[in-house]
């Protein structure tokens, strides 16, 4: 019996779901945590595909929730109900506590994480990490976008991990092994709705005045938090988890 057929073993080999192509993935995570999974959507490229994906295997039954930071582009507003229209499916929306970002912007003022790397992860706690915290604390499982060349802090990003951060929940990345082409190969073919600012020279998409665009020449990931080096490029959503070993399920 194939690894996503029939019964589903949550003892699985990690070397086993590495292997798996990403619908195939998709299938066993679905299968495996029914209802106490959800897909982590941005509005970008990848979650579209995602979307897509789950579409194909379920209908509109599947969960999705994002992070509204309050500082987010028209363009990831108007892909979010293009998405919803086009698949039929409700995203879940979380904001970030209004007393916490008055405090905030009160203190530091609204662009505060132009001035330290400090400032910009005091930010992103308040309108992205404890949103998030909110929106996993029910889950047995979540699923990203997120791919090992977006980024030098992402290459060792698993395929299936164990999230110590949220109590040792499930975090599946079914597209870490996919190509920038791959994706859009992927969207192309399907006539999949995305974010339109990637036509605007955006691969990464995060809020207006923490992204820009980028020249041809420049990494994927340079329009985010361009004043920042390299190793310092993640907002803390995503830290470093735990492979998930064979007895992790």
């Amino acid at each position: 019996m194939s690894l996503v057929q029939g019964n589903y073993d949550r003892r699985r080999d990690g070397e086993a779901l590495e292997s798996l192509t990403a619908p195939e993935l998709l299938q066993w995570a679905v299968g495996a945590f029914p209802r106490k999974i959800a897909l982590a959507c941005s509005f970008q490229a990848e979650e579209s595909v995602l979307i897509d994906m789950l579409h194909r295997l379920q209908g509109p039954n599947f969960r999705v929730f994002t992070l509204d930071t309050g500082r987010l582009n028209q363009e990831t507003y108007d892909c979010m109900d293009a998405l919803r229209q086009r698949y039929g499916i409700e995203v879940e929306v979380y904001f970030p506590e209004a007393s916490a970002v008055e405090k905030m912007v009160g203190e530091q003022g609204l662009n505060l994480f132009y001035k330290s790397i400090e400032s910009r992860k005091l930010c992103c706690g308040i309108r992205k990490i404890e949103p998030l915290n909110r929106a996993l604390k029910n889950l047995d499982a979540w699923m990203t976008g997120l791919r090992r060349e977006q980024a030098a802090t992402r290459t060792e990003v698993r395929k299936v991990e164990i999230d110590r951060s949220h109590g040792g929940i499930a975090k599946i990345n079914p597209l870490v092994d996919w190509s920038q082409k791959q994706v859009w190969d992927y969207i192309g073919e399907h006539k999949v709705p995305y974010n339109a600012l990637h036509d605007q020279g955006y691969p990464s998409i995060g809020c207006a005045p923490c992204t820009r665009a980028v020249k041809p020449w420049e990494d994927i990931r340079a329009g985010r938090w361009w004043w920042e080096n390299p190793e310092t490029k993640e907002c803390g959503l995503h830290v470093k988890a735990e492979v998930a070993a064979p007895s992790s399920y």
